[in-house]
């Protein structure tokens, strides 16, 4: 493909695979990072474009699959600061005897395996990965349990506040 070619796509798709772009993330700076890294790798693999569809087409399949990796990039992110946040404020709890002694109780009692899968998030420093892999389970599953234990003991440190 000559320079010519490969600038007359550029002009002639990239305010419609920009658009395009824009309507999935709804942020101008990423649609535009996102809509350059379309370009470029749909100009580095044009090789592998066998026509059978249009090259807007084309074109928008690959800042589909770059813009949901975006997404999921940006999910993953905003889940780490919102986990961050929460142990952040579960371990300022803790600085505190009382609500020390207080969590401790409340981790007493509470049943497995949400007891141990938080012991081991908190207090063992254990990725949800690592976690899965003790108890024989997914990743998924060791987030699941750790916030339904999070949440466990959220509402019974209420119910103590209460008493």
């Amino acid at each position: 493909m000559s320079r010519t070619d490969l600038e007359k796509l550029y002009n002639t798709y990239y305010m419609k695979v920009y658009s395009y772009v824009m309507t999935i993330v709804k942020n101008a700076s990423a649609a535009e990072e996102i809509t350059q890294q379309t370009f470029f790798k749909a100009l580095s693999g044009k090789e592998k474009f066998r026509g059978g569809s249009g090259e807007y087409t084309w074109l928008c399949a690959i800042a589909k699959n770059l813009a949901m990796d975006e997404l999921k990039r940006e999910s993953r992110f905003a889940e780490q600061k919102a986990e961050e946040g929460s142990k952040h404020d579960l371990t300022s709890a803790l600085e505190d005897h009382e609500d020390t002694l207080r969590i401790h109780l409340v981790l007493h009692e509470l049943e497995e395996p949400y007891k141990e899968v938080f012991q081991l998030r908190i207090f063992g420093e254990l990725s949800f990965r690592d976690i899965g892999r003790i108890f024989g389970k997914t990743e998924n599953w060791a987030r699941v349990t750790y916030h339904r234990a999070r949440l466990k003991i959220q509402e019974r440190m209420g119910d103590n506040n209460e008493k």
